[in-house]
């Protein structure tokens, strides 16, 4: 019946209330129920409870559950909640243990103020429609802050062909052709083929018989590596996904949503 009652008005799932969180919140409420009994607890040695104490607390607590059910949305609601931010924490801690990995990996192409005072990291699959997106308006935030450093992670988790335009990207910056060769596949419907990369190649100045050498090497091979276990350790499961002074951002985000992240990073650190 409670089950029923949560399912019907609350939008989670109600297996979570099973097992630890359950009996986590009956234990709880056996403590707010039951207040002599806690301020027994306090200043004396408790004695073992016999089963019929213990049958006597549960039809107590279950009796209240049966008539105040809200009770246990409105638990879930705050554990979840408490969740969250737990979350959050530790993933912000993890984001400032890994600056370094960030901000200065050298196999990690940079476009935009190699100098600038605030930096911008970007996870992203070339075959992402969400990732295309972003970088129309990554680009436009780029030329409109002049004091703005971008660091690309090629993070390809949509098959082998993300994986092969991710290399072939790594390539590019070997011939210092990363950012045309980055936004010119960005605009493309997510084609990876060996032709297109080569004809991408091709239009943007590179050498492609170079880039399909550049792509077997151990060093871009190595940096796909680095940038995966990288996502993992800061929880990174989909893309895009932004740094922006700090703070990770999942998902795409419009124009005036990255100003107003690179603004409060820009005021952090003045």
């Amino acid at each position: 019946m409670i089950y029923q009652y949560i399912a019907a008005t609350h939008p989670v799932r109600t297996t979570c209330l099973r097992g630890k969180v359950l009996a986590s919140l009956i234990l709880l409420l056996a403590g707010f129920l039951l207040p002599t009994a806690s301020a027994q607890a306090q200043n004396q040695t408790p004695a073992a409870s016999t089963p019929a104490e213990v049958e006597n607390i549960e039809q107590i607590v279950r009796d209240y559950l049966l008539r105040h059910p809200e009770v246990l949305v409105e638990a879930l609601t705050l554990f979840e909640q408490r969740r969250d931010e737990a979350a959050a924490a530790a993933q912000q801690a993890a984001v400032s243990g890994q600056r370094d990995a960030l901000e200065n990996d050298p196999d990690s192409p940079v476009a935009g103020n190699r100098d600038g005072d605030v930096v911008l990291i970007e996870f992203f699959d070339y075959r992402c429609p969400y990732c295309r997106k972003a970088a129309d308006t990554l680009d436009a935030v780029m030329k409109a802050d002049g004091n703005l450093r971008i660091v690309f992670k090629e993070f390809p988790i949509l098959g082998p062909e993300s994986v092969e335009g991710a290399k072939a990207a790594l390539a590019a910056a070997k011939q210092d052709k990363y950012e045309a060769f980055h936004f010119a596949l960005m605009r493309e419907p997510g084609d990876m083929s060996a032709a297109h990369l080569r004809r991408t190649a091709e239009e943007v100045g590179m050498d492609a018989d170079q880039m399909e050498r550049d792509m077997r090497s151990s060093d871009v091979t190595a940096a796909l590596h680095r940038n995966y276990a990288l996502a993992e350790s800061l929880s990174i499961r989909g893309t895009p996904a932004f740094v922006v002074g700090g703070t990770l951002v999942p998902g795409a985000v419009d124009a005036s949503e990255l100003q107003r992240l690179i603004a409060e990073a820009r005021a952090k650190a003045s």
